[in-house]
Parts: C-alpha cells; sequence; structure tokens
C-alpha cells in the first residue's frame, strides 16, 4: 500500500479529481500530513467521512518506528527509526543559537565509501522513499513540540546516512515537499544538500530544484583526495569547482566547501595554501570539520592552535571560514559517526525499544 507521504500537492490534486473530489482537498490533505503530521486518516476531521475511508483503504499513513533517543548533555539528539523492512535509519538534531537544525538521512548504508565515515563501513543496503526521508522531519518536529521547545526547526541538512544525490529522484521530490508554502514551508536557503561530488546530479539538482549546495571535498589535491574518497578517482577537482560556478545561488548565497581537518593530512600548511589557490575570489564559504576519532577509524584530530591557524591563514586571504563546532561525540551523532547497527536496536542486551538516553 503507498504511503501517502509520498505525494507532491500536484499529485494530491489528480489523485481528488480521480476520486471524484474538488481539488481544495487536496490542499486539506497536504496541510494534514505536512503543517499537522497527522498519523491517521480519521484525524483530518475537515474531510468528509466517505473520502477518509477511502483514502484508508488505498493509503497507507504509516510512520517508520522511533527505535531510540539518545541526548548528549549539549543539547544534540539522536533518533534511530526502524523501517517496514526492517532496515533501521539515523538521523540528528542540533541545537543551535535561535533555532534548530536537523540531519537528515536519505539512504540506508552508503556506497560512497569515504575512508573517514562510518556510514560507509555499513555498506550500501537502499535508498529511502520520499516518505522515509520526509518522516524525519514530521518525527523531529513532534519531538520538539513534545519537548515544549520554544525555537523552530528551521533548517534542514541532508548530511546523515548516504549520499543525498545518489537518491536524486526521490530528493528533489522531497525537498519540493518541504518548501511547499503549503507545507513545511522551508525556505530553500534553510534546505542544505551535502554531496561528495556527483557531477551530472548537481547539475541536474541545480536545473530542477536548487537549494543551498555543500560540496564534501576535504582534500585540496587530487591525489589527496583519492586516498580519502574513491570517488576522486571518476570526478576531478576541476570537474567539481566548474559545476560549483555554474550552479545557481539562492538569494545570492554562498557554495559551503567542507573540509575535514585531518592531522598531518589535510590540515598542512601546504593544504592552506592550495586552498587559497582554489578559491580565493569565488562566491563559497569553507567550513572547516575537526575530525571526530574513532577507534575503527585510522586518523587523528589536529590540535587546536593547529586548526585555528588553518582558518586564520584562509581568512587573511578573504576566505570566508568557519570551524564546525563538534556535536554529539557521546552518543555517536558527530559527523561521519552516524552507523545504524540492526542488532544493536533489535537485540539490546539490556536497553529497551524507545528509551530516551543522556549521556554525559
Amino acid at each position: 500500500m503507498k504511503n501517502i507521504r509520498d505525494f507532491t500537492l500536484e499529485e494530491l490534486e489528480i489523485l481528488v479529481k480521480d476520486l471524484g473530489e474538488p481539488p481544495y482537498r487536496a490542499h486539506q490533505i497536504f496541510h494534514w500530513i505536512t503543517c499537522k503530521g497527522a498519523q491517521s486518516f480519521h484525524e483530518m476531521t475537515n474531510l468528509p467521512n466517505a473520502l477518509r475511508k477511502k483514502l484508508s483503504e488505498n493509503f497507507s499513513l504509516s510512520l517508520p518506528e522511533v527505535l531510540e533517543i539518545k541526548e548528549d548533555l549539549d543539547g544534540t539528539i539522536k533518533l534511530a527509526f526502524l523501517l517496514e523492512d526492517e532496515e533501521v535509519i539515523e538521523s540528528v538534531i542540533l541545537p543551535e543559537r535561535d533555532h534548530f537544525t536537523l540531519c537528515v538521512s536519505t539512504q540506508v548504508g552508503c556506497a560512497m565509501g569515504c575512508k573517514f565515515c562510518l556510514t560507509g563501513k555499513m555498506g550500501f543496503k537502499r535508498n529511502l522513499k520520499v516518505f522515509e526521508i520526509i518522516s524525519q522531519v514530521v518525527w523531529a518536529k513532534r519531538f520538539l513540540k513534545n519537548r515544549g521547545e520554544e525555537l523552530p526547526l528551521r533548517n534542514i541538512v541532508f548530511m546523515g546516512m548516504g549520499e543525498p544525490l545518489a537518491n536524486l529522484r526521490n530528493l528533489i521530490k522531497a525537498l519540493k515537499i518541504l518548501a511547499h508554502p503549503m507545507g513545511f514551508n522551508f525556505s530553500r536557503k534553510r534546505l542544505t544538500v551535502s554531496t561528495v561530488g556527483l557531477i551530472k546530479e548537481i547539475e541536474i539538482l541545480g536545473r530542477e530544484f536548487p537549494v543551498a549546495l555543500a560540496v564534501s571535498l576535504h582534500a585540496p589535491t587530487d591525489e589527496i583526495r583519492k586516498t580519502l574518497i574513491p570517488i576522486a578517482y571518476k570526478y576531478s577537482i576541476k570537474e567539481i569547482l566548474q559545476v560549483v560556478k555554474r550552479f545557481p545561488r539562492i538569494k545570492n548565497g554562498r557554495t559551503t566547501i567542507e573540509y575535514l581537518l585531518l592531522k598531518d593530512l589535510t590540515d598542512t600548511s601546504f593544504c592552506a595554501e592550495k586552498l587559497v589557490e582554489l578559491f580565493k575570489g569565488l562566491p563559497i564559504k569553507i567550513n572547516l570539520i575537526p575530525f571526530n576519532p574513532h577507534p575503527e577509524l585510522p586518523f587523528e584530530r589536529p590540535s587546536e592552535k593547529r586548526m585555528e591557524e588553518f582558518q586564520k591563514f584562509l581568512l587573511s586571504h578573504g576566505i570566508l571560514t568557519t570551524i564546525r563546532k563538534s556535536k554529539g561525540l557521546k552518543i555517536s551523532a558527530a559527523c561521519g559517526h552516524l552507523r545504524a547497527e540492526i542488532q544493536k536496536y533489535l537485540f539490546p542486551n539490556s536497553m529497551n525499544k524507545k528509551t530516551t538516553i543522556r549521556t554525559g
């Protein structure tokens, strides 16, 4: 049975027409499944009983089950979801100064195989369906509302499990639903898609539904990048820069270049100088990401002093540069640490499902 959260408003308009209903019914349904996060068709009290019955007989409105909620003392919240085929994904709610950001997954596992990322060690299982992507937002909004949080969920970043552009069609459809003014109404500049640099897919996204773009470069030369990101053998940094320059900028915003700082590998003076050569004068922002250590990963985190020196060098050459603050380290919710282990979630030795754990 198809989940009705897979539908855009335009598709719902066709659906209600086929059911012999006026077009405005589609707007009502769309409002219920987005803004109100309805869990059943019976909740849609402004719809006729006959229509609600038809919908419930032909469509699903189910959400993935929340298996576990973990919260770090820094306010980061990690949610684990059980999907219909018993696969598990994770997403992360990040507290900011005046809002919350949700880090959304687009795949079960990942095929990119980046050497510094735990998700890649899972391998690739499958793409998420549209409703599975949207459901992460529905659950996050509900969780924050039930907590009595006054700050809004304002930003959605597609930086969770998987390579978003490898699930391009479902990603674009989900973006359209999230941005629609009659639904979630997220500003396009508040929707950020991160990619390791899939050239053709970046071009399609820019042509069909441009949002904020973040490119996971992580190295300033092809030689270094190939040691970290297998797809670097297919696409060169020069090719990536060309497509970034052509990508439509939302409200004159800047493309974000994500750059991972690895001790004695990508944090050197040579690397900083190469980044200046690549990006000086371009409308980009470099987001420096300190490596989050893990026993299974063979890299080290640079010292705070070294990271600050790296940032200052880029700033001194006119390149807007920030250092991302690591969040959720103690609950494995930090950048590169998402890796849903289904055995852990389905057969925990001493942990019940749907538990909330504060870790500090």
